[in-house]
């Protein structure tokens, strides 16, 4: 079984591992030149990946931010929506999960370099080699505290 984790938004990214916690992918949330989010190319790079393999998806649950503008709040909705929409393209088993629970659960603070830094141990083999990369990370860990959920259940 595969777990592909999914950090919406437009710098987001996913990532999949499998049931012992072993890197399998991850790719970035491209955007299209009309400045919305690819949702064919990652769709078709997501489904190249988890390569017929039985997976869970595991979207990170997000929301708009205080003080956050009209503008800036419906676009990264509408990436949100887009991480939905594939997410349920699999017709599988979706779970969301929100930044302070995964985050609270693997012991790290809310900085993309943490977050890199962890990934980075835990998922040596997987492209983090640069800072931009922080959405797989994330997408990677999301995947990861899902995996840790199985065990503590």
């Amino acid at each position: 079984m595969l777990i592909c984790g999914i950090d919406a938004g437009f710098s987001g990214a996913w990532g999949m591992i499998d049931h012992n916690g072993k890197y399998w992918s991850c790719g970035d949330m491209h955007t299209s030149p009309d400045g919305t989010l690819d949702s064919e190319r990652i769709w078709d790079e997501m489904r190249q990946a988890r390569d017929g393999q039985d997976l869970v998806v595991v979207v990170e649950k997000v929301h708009s931010m205080p003080r956050q503008g009209v503008a800036s709040t419906f676009k990264f909705g509408t990436a949100f929506g887009t991480a939905l929409c594939l997410a349920r393209r699999f017709k599988t088993t979706m779970v969301m999960v929100t930044p302070q629970e995964w985050k609270k659960s693997l012991k790290i603070d809310s900085s993309k370099s943490t977050s890199l830094n962890l990934a980075r141990q835990k998922f040596s083999e997987a492209p983090l080699r640069l800072v931009k990369y922080g959405g797989r990370a994330e997408a990677l860990l999301i995947a990861e505290w899902y995996r840790g959920s199985l065990k503590r259940s």
